[in-house]
C-alpha cells in the first residue's frame, strides 16, 4: 500500500533549497570547459609571443652576421688595395732599376768604345 506522505516544514525547506540549487547549477558555466578555453587561449598567446621573440632574435642575428660579413668584405677589399699598391710600387721600382742598369751599361759601353777608338 501506498503511504501518504505528509511532508513536514523541514522537508519542504530542504526540497525547495535543492530545487533552487538545481536551477542555479543549470545557469552556471561548466568550470572545466571555461578553464580549458582560457588555458588554450593563454597557451596560444604565449606560443605566439614566443614565436615573435624567436623571429626577432633570428632577425637580429641575421643583421649582425650581414654587418659582420660586410665589414669583413670591406677589410679584405682594403687589404687587397694595399697589396695592389705595394705590388705597383715594387713593379715601378724594378722597372726604374732596370732602366738605370741599362743606362749605366750603355754609358759604360760608350766610354769603353770611346777609349778603344781613341
Amino acid at each position: 500500500m501506498k503511504q501518504l506522505a505528509n511532508p513536514g516544514f523541514n522537508d519542504r525547506l530542504t526540497a525547495a533549497a535543492d530545487a533552487k540549487k538545481a536551477m542555479l547549477a543549470r545557469f552556471k558555466p561548466k568550470p572545466t570547459v571555461v578553464a580549458e578555453t582560457l588555458v588554450d587561449r593563454a597557451t596560444l598567446r604565449e606560443q605566439e609571443r614566443e614565436a615573435v621573440r624567436i623571429a626577432r632574435v633570428e632577425e637580429k642575428e641575421r643583421h649582425r652576421s650581414e654587418r659582420a660579413a660586410a665589414e669583413e668584405a670591406a677589410r679584405l677589399a682594403l687589404l687587397q688595395d694595399e697589396q695592389a699598391m705595394l705590388e705597383a710600387k715594387r713593379t715601378e721600382r724594378k722597372e726604374r732599376k732596370q732602366l738605370q742598369k741599362m743606362d749605366a751599361q750603355s754609358r759604360r759601353a760608350q766610354r769603353l768604345s770611346m777609349y778603344s777608338r781613341g
